[in-house]
């Protein structure tokens, strides 16, 4: 039976459709996906504009320093289980419930140190500036409840995320006009962090309810000791992974603030939020083609690659389609969004919107290592991307500021995301299908 959006397409397109119920759920999950990217672009490019227009580069800069500085050990309450709690139940869907378990605990054990690590590392970093202790303390808090994306993971598996998006969109546009609400009132700057705070806790109570609508029941899921170690076991290369991840992607607008000052990064996170908004488009369909991925392993090497090669060729195309045209257009984009006390902001955002060709390969690339088990790879890469993303911003920010925190962010996601798997022979067959990519080696191939 075919899923009920073909019936509304037109007929040569539906009868390519016609009985491949696999390829209909991959693209309707995905168009789900991209609702929900495409809802937070829109909604929160423009309230984030807004927030950035009122608050001005130095509180915008404190803020977003805030979240950076937190992000940093909020990649550790993720225990890197996402994917791979996907692909267990996958391959395991008779023991669902306590895979869901024992990592529902480990995540909380992640949020609770979450919390505790920013604010020890806060207070010494900014001992003397009680405001921002308190912010991140506040937005640290959210991170516990981040321990309920468990639930997505049961639905990324059964490539069901639309109940996913219903929840998060529905907490993410409650708490759009809450800001709103903050900008008309004048609202101190505190009052934005505890937005961030309150979305985290909506957008669990969605998920609960979406997980009981589609049938089920947190009452069911038990946590046991063995699979706790084996899901700990086999994540805790990508939960180091994710740390050095967000080493590379937040480093910068930390050492900006300690180098450079808090209106630096308000310039730095003004411009590349409208860049790393489009990073959605890959997680949307990594998210939707990685069951399909991983089958298709065990079912035949060439497939497997096939598909692979497909994934890099789409995602490259997109990320060549975003980056060009911006290139031209980032300083008027930037002036007629933030105004021009964010002038500066134009050529971060000429540079760093091209971090998200390497970011487009990198999530597809992801895929290939959850299907391979290599998650120390992730971390050796991962790590070796942080290290020369930090050495590039101490010889980069004290001489070009915010651009040289771009030009070190495009640098670094080049060097872990592709060109470290062109030097081993053991990673050169992946590192070749993204060249391939790159070098849109589909089109010529065609002709």
């Amino acid at each position: 039976m075919n899923q009920p959006w073909v019936n509304y397409l037109p007929r040569f397109v539906r009868s390519r459709l016609e009985g491949r119920h696999s390829l209909q759920q991959i693209i309707g999950n995905t168009g789900w996906l991209f609702l929900d990217r495409m809802v937070r672009m829109g909604v929160g490019l423009l309230v984030g504009v807004w927030v950035a227009r009122y608050l001005g580069p130095e509180q915008f800069g404190i803020l977003n320093y805030a979240m950076a500085f937190v992000a940093l050990f909020a990649s550790v309450a993720s225990m890197g289980l996402d994917n791979i709690v996907v692909r267990d139940i996958v391959h395991d869907p008779a023991h669902a419930d306590r895979i869901l378990g024992s990592a529902f605990l480990l995540r909380v054990s992640g949020g609770v140190f979450t919390i505790a690590a920013s604010l020890l590392a806060i207070s010494v970093v900014r001992r003397q500036d009680t405001d921002i202790i308190a912010i991140v303390g506040i937005i640290a808090a959210g991170v516990l409840f981040q321990a309920f994306d468990t639930i997505d993971s049961w639905f990324q598996a059964h490539v069901q995320s639309k109940y996913t998006v219903l929840a998060k969109n529905t907490a993410f546009l409650l708490l759009a006009m809450v800001k709103i609400f903050l900008i008309y009132t004048r609202a101190p700057l505190l009052y934005f962090a505890w937005t961030v705070l309150l979305e985290a806790v909506a957008g669990s109570v969605g998920l609960i309810i979406a997980y009981r609508i589609s049938g089920h029941s947190l009452q069911s899921w038990r946590a046991t000791v063995p699979h706790a170690k084996r899901l700990l076991s086999q994540s805790w290369p990508l939960m180091l992974s994710g740390l050095a991840i967000m080493i590379y992607v937040k480093i910068g607008q930390i050492m900006l603030g300690e180098l450079s000052g808090n209106a630096s990064v308000g310039i730095y996170s003004a411009a590349t939020k409208i860049s790393e908004i489009w990073y959605f488009i890959p997680v949307a369909i990594a998210s939707s083609i990685s069951p399909s991925i991983i089958r298709a392993k065990r079912e035949s090497e060439a497939l497997y690659y096939r598909q692979l090669q497909r994934s890099f060729d789409i995602v490259v195309l997109l990320a060549y389609g975003i980056a060009i045209p911006m290139t031209f257009l980032s300083t008027d984009l930037v002036l007629f969004l933030y105004g021009e006390q964010y002038r500066d902001g134009g050529m971060v955002l000429t540079i760093h919107i091209w971090a998200g060709l390497f970011v487009f390969l990198g999530v597809v690339r992801g895929v290939w290592i959850i299907a391979e088990g290599a998650t120390k790879l992730a971390l050796i890469t991962t790590a070796s991307g942080a290290g020369v993303n930090v050495l590039l911003n101490w010889y980069l920010i004290p001489r070009h500021g915010a651009v040289g925190a771009a030009i070190a962010a495009v640098i670094s996601y080049g060097f872990s995301d592709y060109f470290l798997f062109l030097l081993s022979p053991r990673l050169r067959q992946i590192g070749n299908l993204m060249t391939n990519s790159l070098l849109l080696h589909f089109i010529y191939r065609e002709r």
